[in-house]
């Protein structure tokens, strides 16, 4: 299939400035077997999950996950679309470009992100 030379690179993930702060969409595996941010898929940052998607459980853990990625607040994540749905987009606050970017490549990088650890410099 030729998505021709407009099409999107499927592995990078966009980054667009916001006021205080960035958006970015993020493709959620729920259920997964742990936790880890890494990789892209259609422009958007992949995440995996060990919560369901039920009652918010994952959207919080979503949250949690990110905000320990890039290293904000937790609060300072906020999902402005795709509640219910795996791609969402998603507002991080308190961070400007450049840093989002640099905390990315380091995700990409090897460094996958798993609950409870810190991504390695």
């Amino acid at each position: 299939m030729d998505r021709g030379p407009s099409a999107k690179s499927p592995s990078v993930v966009e980054l667009r400035e916001a006021e205080g702060g960035v958006i970015l969409s993020v493709r959620v595996q729920p259920r997964a077997s742990r936790n880890a941010v890494g990789g892209a898929r259609e422009g958007a940052l992949v995440v995996r999950l060990t919560a369901p998607p039920v009652d918010g459980a994952a959207n919080a853990a979503l949250s949690r996950l990110l905000g320990q990625a890039f290293a904000v607040a937790p609060s300072s994540v906020r999902i402005l679309g795709g509640t219910s749905g795996r791609t969402k987009r998603v507002s991080i606050a308190g961070i400007d470009l450049a840093t989002a970017r640099e905390r990315l490549r380091r995700l990409e990088g090897g460094s996958t992100l798993a609950s409870g650890r810190r991504a390695k410099a």
